[in-house]
């Protein structure tokens, strides 16, 4: 089988097959359908290696509070209507490893599932954006589940526009969250640019190549940032931050400071790259320009661009009082790495909130 890029596939498959059925068994039925719940396709970076796994013609049915009753019966109908190939592709998923299945499709799971729109929203991000989206709301969703919902594709909306609706309000963050997601990457930054100066300076290779790797990683997030890219997870980073129109110098010197070079050649990568992504934040327009340089570490031997002073400068800009005073925590992916939290929106939502809270500040649009 030729490769087919998933949204490519996902999209015929509704225009070819789910949208005929549901026209069929379900005559006058309003929903919509799209792919937005996950997957490298969502971001359009599927390839051949994808297929091994979770991958295959697949589309997202929603229907509105009213038609709530009748999913059992939609999904009962696509189940027994559905074929067992398109163009090619099994339709089924076998087990829960999510391995596709051409043999024996019986009980194995097929790519179309039915939600009721505004409680699939809710599962997926713990708020419905319909209903507005405030500060904790911003700060409890990771961009990675920001960049699979407003990217990927919606194939049809038949609810009015409530799917696309609920896709615009979440485009990008209001200016004064943007300017302290901003600033809390700053700041933690500004934490760590010593540290590979002085581990390199104690013969710690090893510690000073992982400090800067960590800071390479934070650089990029916060490249895509500045350029209203939502950041995905680890394993598209590069190749999404490698995209950006202007990146390759910042590439460049990232590839240098994580490359088989002494302490010197990494240092030079490492303010290469910070003065350059200091500079992208200078452009934003969102705080008076620091115009940031490198410099020396107080009296020691290495040099640093000094971050805080981007950090002081952005929440100097930030106007909603719930923001200006928060601590510079940023949203949940910028201190909770853990897929097992980050994924599950009722994990994440407790956890941020209590951070909100602890901050002694409430948020009164919640």
């Amino acid at each position: 089988m030729a490769f087919l890029p998933g949204l490519t596939l996902a999209r015929r498959y509704h225009d070819e097959v789910v949208a005929p059925v549901l026209r069929r068994r379900f005559p006058g039925l309003r929903y919509a359908a799209g792919l937005l719940d996950g997957g490298s396709e969502l971001l359009g970076l599927d390839t051949e290696r994808s297929t091994d796994h979770d991958w295959g013609p697949r589309v997202q049915v929603f229907v509105g509070s009213t038609d709530a009753t009748r999913i059992p019966g939609v999904r009962a109908a696509l189940d027994a209507d559905l074929p067992t190939e398109f163009l090619g592709w099994p339709t089924r998923f076998a087990g829960d490893d999510g391995r596709l299945g051409v043999a024996d499709p019986v009980g194995r799971r097929h790519g179309v599932s039915v939600d009721e729109l505004a409680g699939w929203w809710r599962h997926r991000l713990g708020f419905d954006p319909a209903a507005g989206v405030t500060v904790a709301d911003w700060l409890a969703t990771p961009t990675q589940r920001l960049a699979e919902v407003t990217g990927g594709a919606i194939f049809h909306d038949g609810l009015d526009g409530a799917l696309t609706a609920r896709r615009v309000a979440l485009a990008w963050y209001p200016p004064d969250v943007w300017r302290h997601v901003l600033a809390a990457a700053w700041t933690r930054i500004a934490q760590a640019e010593h540290l590979p100066g002085r581990c390199a300076e104690v013969g710690d290779e090893l510690g000073s190549r992982v400090v800067a790797a960590g800071l390479a990683r934070d650089l990029m997030r916060l490249g895509l940032l500045l350029r209203r890219r939502w950041p995905p997870y680890d394993k598209w980073l590069g190749t999404v931050f490698g995209g950006l129109p202007d990146a390759a110098p910042v590439v460049a010197a990232l590839t240098d400071a994580l490359g088989p070079g002494d302490w010197t050649r990494r240092q030079a990568g490492l303010v290469g790259a910070l003065e350059a992504v200091a500079r992208w934040t200078d452009e934003t327009g969102l705080a008076a320009p620091v115009r940031a340089r490198a410099r020396q570490f107080h009296r020691r031997p290495f040099l640093v661009l000094h971050a805080e002073r981007i950090a002081v400068a952005l929440r100097g800009g930030v106007r909603d009082p719930l923001l200006r005073d928060r601590p510079p925590l940023g949203a949940v992916d910028q201190y909770v790495h853990s897929v097992d939290v980050l994924t599950h929106a009722g994990r994440i939502r407790p956890l941020a909130d209590s951070l909100w809270s602890g901050s002694g500040l409430t948020d009164p649009r919640r």
